[in-house]
């Protein structure tokens, strides 16, 4: 007769490795979420709010000390305009909106619009707060 300490251990408990995988995820996608944020800006506020939801859509970012960013990733006006030139050659109807600071000098905005226009892109947005 074999006794209850004389049985085989075949069966392997997953549920702390699982547990400690689905912590690690959890742990994963706060910090990718949290990195994506970009450059911070407080943005002047709007009656009506644009639809940021377009797949394509850019986003070009000018702060409080003139500094540009696409897509949370800064770039000097040649940069800028060399990235834009190869997006729009791929994508005819390239949707690009502007954040500019509240605080940003007036300057900086006004040289992307003017890169935007070389480039040829006409689906401009500037972003601003709703006033909801």
């Amino acid at each position: 007769m074999a006794s209850a300490d004389d049985k085989s251990y075949d069966d392997i408990n997953v549920t702390p490795m699982v547990d400690l995988y689905l912590v690690l995820l959890l742990i994963f996608i706060i910090l990718t979420t949290a990195g994506v944020q970009g450059m911070k800006v407080q943005l002047p506020k709007s009656a009506a709010a644009m639809d940021l939801s377009q797949r394509k859509m850019q986003a070009i970012t000018v702060n409080t000390q003139g500094k540009i960013a696409l897509n949370t990733y800064p770039v000097s006006l040649a940069e800028l305009e060399s990235k834009l030139g190869k997006l729009k050659a791929t994508t005819k109807d390239l949707p690009v909106v502007i954040r500019g600071d509240r605080k940003s000098q007036y300057q900086g905005v006004m040289d992307v619009l003017e890169v935007l226009g070389r480039v040829g892109i006409d689906n401009i947005g500037l972003a601003a707060e709703g006033s909801n």
